[in-house]
């Protein structure tokens, strides 16, 4: 584009003479369907032609990525995702504003919330036709088989939490002001004619925080496009970004899949150390001394950390820990196994549930070659794993067929 068209915050747009970067790949072969055989399969058919290695070496955690499938073969390439027509079979299963449905719109950079209550779909037709509200959808996969089956294939293959939000927004509005998010961000492009989309430099890269930016911060955009059905766009968290569905034209719906929330380098070392300063200290004096007067920190010896365990499966972490049903100064360690098989769908990525519960494992520590074993991923009979008596062999092949986390042939 020789221009850029900034939005104002009502759906209108204005001419600036401002060069902005593109980054663009054209799709001429034939349309292909979301590949379900594995969690790699699927990435790599969301994100075709672009490899996963180029994905990772050239865009992850660092620039955006914009796929534009501009044969119009295409153009349904993700609609079995999500369309606006199935907001009114949804409505009736119970639908809550704030927690399941937002209705919003940003005039003059501010967003406009809708009211509490149960959603009533005549009236979040009406807000959308006649507020040009936005309809933000929290968690779509809860309710739609395909958006499902797609989280649970990019969690297996992440190793991550993934959630959704559908938004759909009519002509000449848009939802949300210039803000950048704490996620990995691939948006989908589902239905409606068009979405004008600008991406902005980040105030914080790769952000920990969700933050709207005021005008006067975000600056020049560096990516000014157009998203059309079939059409990806990937960006990493702390990119600023707004978007707007231009007067005149269709509505449009479209699907963000984010991930990796939380899951830092530094989120990990937080949370190991929590669980290992313990062992370290034991081992290492420097770090039994008082810190100074003062909160005045000093520079601590590197201590070397040993991880006894870290076993994977698409469903399963296996993880060496503190008991923690001790009370005494000196737990020993057990093995943990969490899954998530039994996970509930109709609260997956709805925030916290003190009432929830944790589906896992415990053993003890002897038991961990024989789970090695297991995990190794070809078949084992059970009285060839390494545990010294049958009852145990027998009591462990149980408690694991029982979480259905093996199969017994």
């Amino acid at each position: 584009m020789s221009k850029n068209k900034e939005p104002t915050g009502n759906g209108e747009e204005e001419d600036r003479s401002v060069p902005c970067k593109q980054v663009k790949v054209d799709v001429s072969d034939s349309m292909s369907a979301l590949n379900f055989d594995s969690p790699t399969a699927l990435f790599e058919s969301l994100i075709s032609p672009i490899k996963i290695e180029t994905f990772f070496k050239e865009f992850w955690e660092q620039k955006p990525l914009l796929i534009q499938r501009n044969d119009p073969s295409l153009a349904t390439y993700y609609q079995s995702l999500f369309r606006l027509s199935d907001m009114n079979r949804i409505c009736l299963q119970g639908l809550y504003c704030g927690k399941d449905v937002n209705v919003c719109r940003c005039i003059n950079g501010k967003k406009v919330l809708n009211k509490s209550g149960k959603v009533q779909f005549l009236q979040l037709r009406k807000d959308f036709d006649q507020k040009r509200a936005t309809i933000q959808f929290h968690q779509p996969q809860r309710f739609k088989d395909e958006l499902w089956k797609t989280q649970e294939k990019l969690e297996c293959y992440f190793g991550s939490l993934v959630g959704s939000n559908v938004y759909m927004t009519p002509a000449g509005s848009q939802g949300l002001p210039p803000h950048y998010d704490d996620v990995e961000v691939f948006i989908l492009q589902l239905e409606g004619e068009k979405k004008h989309w600008h991406l902005y430099s980040p105030t914080v890269p790769l952000a920990r925080e969700y933050s709207v930016e005021p005008k006067a911060r975000i600056g020049t955009p560096t990516h000014d496009f157009i998203l059309k059905p079939g059409d990806l766009l990937y960006f990493p968290r702390g990119t600023i970004h707004q978007a707007n569905t231009p007067s005149g034209l269709a509505h449009s719906t479209h699907v963000t899949i984010s991930t990796y929330q939380n899951n830092s380098w530094g989120d990990f070392l937080l949370d190991s150390l929590s669980r290992l300063e313990f062992d370290i200290a034991k081992e290492d004096v420097a770090l039994r001394t008082g810190i100074p007067r003062q909160m005045v920190m000093v520079e601590t010896p590197t201590a070397a950390l040993r991880k006894l365990s870290d076993c994977n499966k698409d469903h399963t972490v296996i993880t060496v820990g503190q008991d923690e049903n001790q009370s005494d100064e000196a737990p020993q360690k057990v093995i943990y196994i969490y899954h998530s098989l039994k996970n509930l769908r109709q609260t997956h990525m709805m925030g916290k549930d003190d009432e929830a519960e944790l589906h896992g494992l415990r053993f003890p520590l002897s038991h961990l070659d024989a789970l090695k074993q297991i995990w190794s991923g070809s078949a084992v009979p059970v009285e060839d794993l390494k545990l010294p008596t049958d009852e145990e062999k027998r009591n462990l092949v149980l408690s694991l067929w029982t979480e259905c986390l093996l199969h017994v042939v």
